[in-house]
C-alpha cells in the first residue's frame, strides 16, 4: 500500500499562491491515480482535484477550477497542486489521495491518505 506525505502548507493571503507536494512510497507511484481532498474546521472532506495515473486526464471541484492545477511527477513519485487566486474560503486541511482509479479518488471511498496540510488564507 502507497503511503503520503503532504508538504507546502502555510499562511498566505488572499489573492496568493501556494504549491502543496505529496511524497508517495511504498507501492509503485505509477499505479495509483492521485488526488486533493480539503477539510475546513466543522465541515466535510470535500474533493479538489484528481489525476490520472499517467497525468494525461484530470478533475477538478467546481469551486477550484481555473485557479487550481494538479500535476504529478511519476520519477520522483510526487505529485502537486498548484494554488493560484487563493480566497479566504480555501482555507482548510489539504489530504493527498491515491486510489487505484481517479474516478475511486474522486468518488473518495477506499482512498489512501496522507496526514494532510493547512492552508489558511487571510482577507
Amino acid at each position: 500500500q502507497v503511503q503520503l506525505v503532504e508538504s507546502g502548507g502555510g499562511l498566505v493571503q488572499a489573492g496568493g499562491s501556494l504549491r502543496l507536494s505529496c511524497a508517495a512510497s511504498g507501492r509503485a507511484f505509477n499505479t495509483n491515480a492521485m488526488g486533493w481532498f480539503r477539510q475546513a474546521p466543522g465541515k466535510e472532506r470535500t474533493f479538489v482535484a484528481a489525476i490520472t495515473r499517467s497525468g494525461v486526464a484530470t478533475s477538478y471541484g467546481d469551486s477550484v477550477k481555473g485557479r487550481f492545477t494538479i500535476s504529478r511527477d511519476n520519477a520522483k513519485s510526487m505529485v502537486y497542486l498548484q494554488m493560484n487566486s487563493l480566497k479566504p474560503e480555501d482555507t482548510a486541511v489539504y489530504y493527498c489521495a491515491a486510489n487505484n482509479l481517479m474516478v475511486q479518488v474522486q468518488n473518495g471511498g477506499g482512498n489512501v491518505w496522507g496526514q494532510g496540510t493547512q492552508v489558511t488564507v487571510s482577507s
